[in-house]
C-alpha cells in the first residue's frame, strides 16, 4: 500500500487515522481522504489463516507457526465487510515451518522436518490458506466487495539462501532470454490461481466479482529492484540481503497502474463513451 500512497501524494495527502482503529499502527494502517471519500486500509494477515507461535517465548526468524487452516485470521475476516475492494496476497511467510491444524487437531506440518508427522507441504499450506480466505469472503452475509488477488512475488535470492549468504547483486532486469524461474514459483503462482478460479465460478453465482492482478512474471524479471544489504531498519541484522521486498520507487509501482487499470474499466460506461 505504500506505493499507492505515495503515488497519490502528487495530488493530496490523507490524513492517518490508523491510531483510531488499531492498537498496532506499524502494520495495520487507515488513510483517509476526505476531499475524495477514499479509505484505504491495511489489515495484517501474513498467513490469512489463524496464525499462532508455537514457541512459548514467541516469534523468532526460525520459530514455528501453529496454523489453523480452516479458521481465517479475525484479523481481517472480522473488518473487511466495510470495503468495497479488497486487494489480497500472500507469499514467503509460508516457507517457515508450521504445524498445521484442521477441525482442532494436528494433521501435519510443512517444512517441520520432523520424523513421525506427515509434511503435508508449502503448496498444501498455501492453497488450504487461499481457499480459507476465499470461502470466507463467500460466505461473508454483508461482503458485497470486489475481491482482486494479486498473485505470488518471487524472491531473487542468489549465491545462498535468505540466512546463508544468499544475496541479490544484479542491476538490471533479466532479458526473455535469461528467464529461467525456479519450480516453487510456477508452483506456487499455480496453486493460488487454481483457488482463485474455483472461488471466481461461486462468486458469479452470488453476483460477487473476483478479479486478478497477474504479477508474478513480471517481478520476476527485476532481480535488480530489491534493497539487497541497504535499507535495513535501525534494528536489523544488515548482514542480511533482504532480496524478498522491493525497493521504492520501483517496479511495484506497475502493480497500481494495473489497480488503475481496473478501476477504470470498471466505471467505463458499457456503451464505449468517456
Amino acid at each position: 500500500m505504500l506505493s499507492l500512497v505515495c503515488l497519490l501524494s502528487s495530488v493530496t495527502y490523507p490524513g492517518d487515522d490508523s491510531h483510531i482503529y488499531y492498537s498496532d499502527t506499524t502494520y495495520f494502517k487507515r488513510y483517509i481522504y476526505k476531499d475524495y471519500n477514499l479509505t484505504l486500509g491495511t489489515l495484517w494477515a501474513p498467513f490469512l489463516v489463524k496464525a499462532r507461535e508455537s514457541h512459548p517465548n514467541g516469534y523468532s526468524a526460525n520459530s514455528r507457526m501453529n496454523l489453523y487452516l480452516d479458521e481465517p485470521e479475525e484479523t481481517w475476516a472480522a473488518q473487511v465487510e466495510m470495503f468495497d475492494y479488497v486487494i489480497v496476497s500472500a507469499g514467503q511467510w509460508f516457507f517457515r515451518p508450521s504445524m498445521l491444524h484442521e477441525k482442532g487437531r494436528l494433521i501435519g506440518c510443512s517444512n517441520c522436518k520432523e520424523e513421525n508427522i506427515t509434511d503435508l507441504t508449502t503448496y498444501h499450506t498455501y492453497g488450504r490458506a487461499f481457499r480459507t480466505l476465499f470461502r470466507t469472503l463467500l460466505r461473508l452475509e454483508n461482503y458485497k466487495g470486489v475481491t482482486i488477488l494479486r498473485t505470488f512475488s518471487p524472491s531473487h535470492f542468489e549465491n545462498g539462501v535468505w540466512n546463508a549468504g544468499g544475496n541479490c547483486p544484479r542491476t538490471r532486469p533479466f532479458a526473455i532470454g535469461e528467464m529461467n524461474p525456479d519450480q516453487y514459483i510456477l508452483d506456487m503462482h499455480s496453486t493460488q490461481i487454481e483457488e482463485f478460479r474455483a472461488a471466481e465460478e461461486i462468486g458469479k453465482k452470488m453476483g460477487l466479482k473476483f478479479l486478478m492482478i497477474d504479477t508474478t512474471e513480471a517481478m520476476f524479471m527485476r532481480p535488480d529492484a530489491h534493497p539487497n544489504y541497504n535499507g535495513h531498519s535501525p534494528r536489523s541484522n544488515t548482514s542480511i540481503a533482504d532480496c524478498v521486498h522491493w525497493c521504492l520507487p520501483g517496479p511495484i509501482d506497475t502493480w497500481n497502474e494495473m489497480l488503475l487499470h481496473i478501476l477504470r474499466t470498471r466505471q467505463r460506461p458499457q456503451n464505449g463513451t468517456h
